[in-house]
């Protein structure tokens, strides 16, 4: 699957996985399912891995109303929410500019784009190097 989510309730985390070629229905899919997983809480702090995209759909206009539903969702809970992407590729980092661009003017949504694990997890306060290792220290299968 080209986009797949893990909450880990007990460190308040949702990691998200881009994996192939990614494109909008996709994203929509894996949102809804986020936000109707028992687990869901708003205000999660968010670890989005793009080491393993390949490319993704450019229909910037559908990614757009996508992104203003979720940036109206997370207004409306009134919580701030912290989202880290592992960017280490020319693609990666594309698409995670143009993530970040959509929430420039939302002040409840604080978004970094770093091009380590370690890096990332480190902003979001775990100790571990690596996200398979954080997976499994937290008891998620990888």
């Amino acid at each position: 699957m080209p986009l797949s989510f893990r909450i880990i309730p007990e460190r308040g985390l949702v990691v998200v996985e881009f994996a192939g070629y990614s494109g909008i229905d996709d994203f929509m899919r894996a949102s809804a399912a986020y936000v109707a997983h028992p687990d869901y809480v708003a205000g999660q702090k968010q670890l989005v891995d793009m080491t393993r995209i390949a490319g993704f759909e450019k229909d910037y206009v559908r990614f757009m109303e996508i992104q203003a539903a979720k940036a109206e969702r997370l207004a409306g809970a009134g919580v701030q929410s912290l989202c880290v992407y592992v960017a280490p590729t020319p693609i990666a980092k594309e698409i995670a500019t143009l993530f970040t661009r959509t929430w420039a003017d939302i002040t409840n949504v604080v978004i970094m784009v770093q091009d380590t694990e370690a890096e990332a997890l480190a902003l979001l306060g775990q100790p571990e190097g690596s996200i398979d290792e954080m997976l499994r220290a937290a008891g998620v299968q990888t």
